[in-house]
């Protein structure tokens, strides 16, 4: 089992690194192209639609392919769309290259931890699901900043080649100890469609997408956030997003513990503290210190959520469990893809870089009236998916 879980951690920090790493390279990006910084931006909303297109549509055409054919070429898929975008001649063509690289990922994290689970010594199944999600984190953490460093150094094409060889690392991983488990059967597959006629599935994926589209729309800008705002040199830059993955770790486990509790009262009171964080970086962010410090508070705030609204996704999609995490990616990409869109409007109307943390709050404000909303519906209107949650 551990080799196999170790192989997929290997690939989803691939992954993550590939769709998290253009935040620490936009202003190469943008130079390297001739564009603006804004333009650049959609680069992160043309991988976010990739994922969002993909998730439930590649889930379900493959939902009945063995699964180690299916992983194969899930990461022969992304290596592809990766070297493609580090030879992309133009900005239209590395838009298409960051879509097709989305355009697998969701799948391929609902089978990760769908074959984490099934692998796992009873009893030890949240485990092994850590460890695949651990590749998460050490994308932020490691890869993230690392590839900011090789795109300064190397420009920003080699960053992409190198997300596309830690790929290629994991591949002989995959096929030696991946399990060759069947696919579903056909009627296994109609039944998980019947998740979208589910309203609680459908709040559940709001309430992932309006909690995270404020924090995303900041990360998005966050280099030229502390290069033009919080006076940093560009070098700094890779330091700084190593210290909002450090955050982001301490948050993701600190979100689980605190959901198991409590789920939405916590998710809620996170939502909150989240738009405080977010409206306090617009304050202090022209400060060094003050931008630092807030951007590790800012990644453990925005990594706390993302427990409690996964949680809430799989309760509510409890029927369909081979989609649950394809949704639940799909709604965070559909705050990505807000992102990209609404920063880049919010820079080019003249409002100006300064006001992105500002509207980043606004935007989780509407968060959290919506977790709220839920918080009261759950107590005195469907005790259904409550009870579900319990479990």
């Amino acid at each position: 089992m551990r080799p196999a879980v170790y192989s997929l951690m290997l690939v989803v920090f691939s992954l993550t690194t590939g769709e998290f790493v253009i935040a620490g390279i936009l202003p190469e990006v943008a130079g390297g192209l001739d564009v603006s910084v804004s333009s650049a931006g959609m680069l992160v909303t043309a991988y976010a639609i990739g994922m969002i297109v993909g998730g439930p549509v590649v889930t379900v055409l493959t939902a009945r392919v063995a699964r180690k054919p299916l992983v194969v070429g899930l990461v022969l898929f992304s290596m592809l769309a990766n070297l493609g975008s580090a030879i992309a001649p133009n900005y239209p063509a590395l838009l298409v290259m960051r879509g097709a690289a989305g355009l697998v990922v969701a799948t391929f994290f609902a089978v990760a931890i769908a074959t984490a689970v099934s692998t796992a010594q009873p009893g030890r199944e949240a485990t092994a699901v850590a460890r695949v999600a651990l590749g998460m984190n050490l994308g932020i953490v490691l890869g993230t900043p690392i590839g900011a460093v090789i795109g300064q150094s190397l420009g920003w094409r080699a960053t992409f080649v190198a997300v596309a060889l830690c790929a290629a690392i994991a591949l002989p991983m995959v096929v030696r100890f991946m399990p060759d488990q069947p696919g579903a059967a056909s009627g296994a597959v109609l039944g998980e469609l019947r998740v979208f006629g589910d309203r609680a599935v459908w709040s559940a994926i709001a309430l992932t997408a309006l909690g995270n589209i404020g924090v995303v729309t900041v990360f998005t800008f966050i280099a030229p956030l502390l290069t033009d705002i919080g006076g940093f040199a560009a070098s700094t830059v890779p330091v700084l997003l190593l210290v909002y993955g450090v955050g982001a770790v301490v948050g993701n486990q600190a979100g689980g513990w605190l959901a198991d509790r409590a789920l939405l009262p916590s998710v809620t009171g996170l939502l909150a503290a989240l738009v405080g964080a977010l409206f306090l970086f617009w304050l202090v962010g022209g400060s060094q210190m003050g931008a630092a410090v807030m951007t590790f508070v800012i990644g453990a705030l925005a990594f706390a959520i993302i427990p409690g609204m996964q949680t809430r996704v799989v309760a509510a999609a409890a029927a369909a469990p081979t989609l649950a995490v394809a949704v639940n990616a799909s709604g965070f990409q559909l705050a990505a893809a807000g992102a990209g869109r609404l920063g880049g409007a919010v820079i080019g109307d003249g409002s100006g870089l300064r006001s992105i943390p500002l509207v980043g709050a606004m935007l989780t404000a509407a968060g959290l009236m919506l977790a709220l909303y839920l918080w009261w519906r759950d107590r005195v209107g469907t005790p259904t998916l409550a009870v579900a949650e319990k479990r």
